[in-house]
């Protein structure tokens, strides 16, 4: 398929074929896994020339890859952004990203609660001479206050980690815009086909490919997604000089969850709603954090920015007990426990640990929450599992 075919495609059909010229590979409805670590020349002429262009040449898979260039180039199109990278990890991924772009006397302003090794990756730069704060904020105002004159790089998540608080995305663009600050969010939770920031002047989208994009629970990666100039400068910096490039492989395995992505996102927000609706009706919790959940203004955010809702929310115990968390996962017989998501498993993670309040309390997150992700099985089966387990309190 040729990329002029692709104007007026779907995103599903973008996930299913786009980028993918199958008459160069035998017709194979399968891209090939092109497993090397170099590429040659027919000329020293011809060598020099694409070593110029690294980022546009196959020249050393670390650099450029045919199968993971495809990759690149259908989240790119998802996200209606210019170009792509892919990453070994969605660490690798976001630590490029920041690494490229801030230098020493910058400050980065996180918003809400964004996944936490990125947090702790943005105060570990405080001793390269990067300064992070972090605001809690209910509307773009607060955001705008806690902007510094060296604010470089305004980071959120909409829905945000853990608690899926929304953020007004427009005036957050218009705020960074306004102050000549970039801005970065993490749209793993929402996935290219339920959230475009990119199309509300958001300038950088990242991706953990591991979760909802892969689907199996087998393959870690990461992308980013931006202008031609931002790629450029993370592909030649953050990328080439941090090594951590995504295998072929990967790739190859990223592609093909992208095909049933659609399918699965549809069939997990099924149940989801079942399990949301549950939740909600249970005497032991006390607030359910998903947007099936939200009322008033989160209910009009989510309504104006997100065009479905994936399978990952959280809930609180009503107890001030925070250890009866561990009774209540440790009944599951299906939510499986276990960190990530996005996989095939349904899976359930308390937040409290036993040595936590004080770094909970900061983070504004209750410590009798309770994080659940939906995965593909029946919700006939995931609600009665999980209700047995509140009952049992």
């Amino acid at each position: 398929m040729r990329e002029h075919d692709m104007a007026s495609w779907s995103d599903a059909t973008i996930c299913e074929h786009a980028f993918e010229n199958n008459a160069e590979y035998f017709n194979a409805v399968a891209p090939p896994i092109i497993q090397t670590t170099l590429f040659t020349f027919p000329s020293h002429a011809d060598y020099v020339r694409a070593a110029a262009f690294e980022n546009d040449y196959h020249i050393y898979t670390r650099g450029l890859n045919p199968t993971t260039e495809i990759l690149g180039k259908k989240m790119a199109a998802l996200e209606r952004g210019e170009r792509a990278k892919a990453f070994s990890s969605g660490m690798g991924a976001i630590s490029a990203v920041l690494s490229s772009l801030l230098q020493s006397g910058d400050h980065v302003l996180l918003v809400n609660n964004v996944y936490g090794p990125t947090a702790a990756y943005c105060r570990a730069l405080a001793k390269f001479g990067i300064e992070t704060d972090t605001v809690f904020a209910d509307e773009a105002g607060q955001v705008e206050a806690a902007l510094k004159g060296n604010t470089k790089i305004i980071c959120y998540e909409s829905p945000s980690t853990q608690m899926m608080h929304m953020l007004d995305v427009d005036q957050i663009a218009a705020i960074a815009r306004k102050h000549g600050v970039l801005t970065m969010t993490d749209n793993t939770w929402a996935t290219p086909l339920y959230q475009k920031p990119l199309t509300r002047g958001i300038d950088i989208s990242v991706h953990s490919c591991t979760k909802y994009i892969g689907g199996h629970s087998d393959t870690v990666g990461g992308v980013v997604i931006s202008s031609a100039d931002i790629i450029d400068r993370v592909f030649t910096f953050g990328h080439q000089f941090h090594g951590a490039c995504l295998g072929p492989m990967e790739a190859w395995l990223l592609i093909r969850g992208l095909r049933t992505l659609q399918a699965r996102l549809a069939l997990q927000q099924t149940a989801t709603r079942a399990v949301v609706a549950m939740l909600e009706a249970h005497p032991k919790v006390r607030a359910v954090h998903h947007p099936f959940s939200f009322t008033g203004d989160q209910k009009r955010l989510a309504e104006k920015y997100l065009t479905g809702y994936t399978s990952l929310l959280s809930f609180e115990l009503d107890t001030r007990d925070p250890a009866l968390v561990s009774k209540v996962v440790d009944a599951c017989r299906l939510f499986r426990i276990g960190v990530s998501w996005g996989g095939h498993e349904s899976l359930i993670l308390p937040q409290y640990n036993g040595k936590n309040l004080d770094q909970l309390r900061a983070s504004h997150i209750p410590p009798e929450l309770i994080r659940v992700y939906v995965g593909l099985e029946s919700a006939d089966d995931l609600v009665p599992d999980l209700e047995a387990a509140l009952d049992g309190l």
